[in-house]
This record gives C-alpha cells, structure tokens and sequence, in this order.
C-alpha cells in the first residue's frame, strides 16, 4: 500500500493558529521617535481580499523584524519607523509575503514616499519601470503609511528571487 503525498509544503492558511496569535506587529514602539503606521491590504489576482495570510517585515539596519496576520478583509498593519538607508540604498523594509496556494513565501521591498531622491537613486528602484516602482513605494495616508500588496494582476506588486 502507498500513501499520496499531500501539500505539506504549502504555505498557510494556519497563520492563525501556528503564528499570529499574538500581537507582533511592532518594529518599533508606538510613542518612539519617528514611530508611524503602515497599513495595508492583501489583495488577490481577482481584487479580492486575502484573509488567510501573513506579512513579515524585516528592517535589516536596525535589526527589527514584525508579523502580521491579515484579518478578514485582507488588512494588515505594522508600526514601524523609517530605517538607516543602506550604502547605496534608500531607505527600505524587506517584506515576506505567505498566503494560501503558495509554495513558498513571496518576497518584497516597500520604500518610503518622502525620499525621492534616494528612491530615485536606489538601484533597484531604478532598475524598474514607473509602473513597477509604484508598487513599492508606499503612499500617505490620513497620517499613516498605506502600502497594499496585490498578488497578480493589476498594478501587482514586484516580487524578487531569493
């Protein structure tokens, strides 16, 4: 007798119950200096929400990582303060990506919109065409930060090999 293989290396949707369960959204501390929301949405080929997923980001400068799960509606959000730029680099959070019917994590970037003139420098911005570009840099929003990641379709976010 065989026993069929099964998508164990299918990444979620347990986020939930495996690794979202506490609060882990703070890079850094609400009332730090410079301390700013980042919302966003999880959004599907289809423009549907994705409910079942997970963010990461990574602020690899000042050595700060932070989880969100996404609720309902696709939402996540994060409390983050704008990193150390990189030699060469503007300023950035590397982004991890897990949603269902992925094998593995996506990966991201997300800038921020009040450096022009280091985006307009970094070289992977600039190695991008406008429309793609627009997918990283995150937009203000009533005081906040606003970054939605869409999987596919239009205007989907760029996602790099790691």
């Amino acid at each position: 007798m065989s026993v069929p293989r099964t998508p164990s290396q299918t990444v979620g949707p347990y986020y939930a119950i495996g690794l979202s369960r506490k609060p882990q959204n703070e890079l850094v501390a609400r009332n730090a200096p410079g301390a700013t929301m980042l919302i966003g949405q999880l959004i599907d080929g289809q423009g549907a929400p994705i409910s079942d997923g997970m963010i990461e980001a990574w602020d690899a400068g000042g050595k700060r990582w932070g989880r969100s799960g996404t609720d309902a509606d696709g939402r996540f959000s994060f409390v983050v303060a704008k990193p150390d730029a990189q030699p060469g680099q503007a300023p950035r959070l590397d982004v991890l990506v897990f949603a269902r019917g992925l094998l593995r994590h996506e990966l991201t970037r997300v800038y921020f919109p009040d450096e022009a003139e280091a985006n307009a420098a970094d070289p992977v911005l600039s190695g991008l065409d406008e429309a793609d570009r627009e997918t990283l840099v995150a937009e203000q929003e009533d005081g906040a930060l606003r970054w939605d990641i869409r999987m596919q379709g239009d205007r989907a976010t760029v996602f790099f090999t790691h």
